[in-house]
């Protein structure tokens, strides 16, 4: 739990949403989901100690695969490229890496994701 004030966490959770996705959320009220996920995974969970940002969505990335998330990869991939965690040779080893683990079906929609995230990227 935090030692900030609710409307300092509800501000540290949104700056760090930020950071994570690369462009600005809304600040919802009275959507108890919402104020979950800014008040305590982002302003607490994303701003511990210990791991980077980048170590936190290689995590993830992982995890989303194995549970066959193709379209929130979609998201987490196109963030990586916007804030430099990860450059296109990294993106495709992180999909042939993970099809050893997760399986060949779930890396496959991953490297589709990566594909067409690159393919959006370029035509900017």
């Amino acid at each position: 739990m935090s030692d900030q004030s609710p409307s300092e966490q509800r501000q540290a959770g949104l700056k760090k949403m930020s950071e994570v996705y690369g462009f600005d959320l809304p600040n919802l009220t009275d959507d108890p989901f919402f104020e979950v996920t800014v008040d305590h995974l982002f302003a607490d969970i994303w701003n511990r100690p210990g791991l980077t940002m980048r170590d936190r969505r290689l995590l993830l990335l992982g995890v989303i695969v194995a549970q066959g998330h193709a379209e929130i990869a979609e998201i987490q991939v196109g963030a990586a490229l916007r804030n430099g965690e990860f450059d296109a040779d990294q993106l495709r080893e992180i999909a042939v890496f993970l099809a050893h683990y997760v399986g060949w079906p779930a890396a496959t929609k991953l490297d589709g994701v990566i594909r067409k995230t690159l393919a959006k990227d370029k035509k900017k």
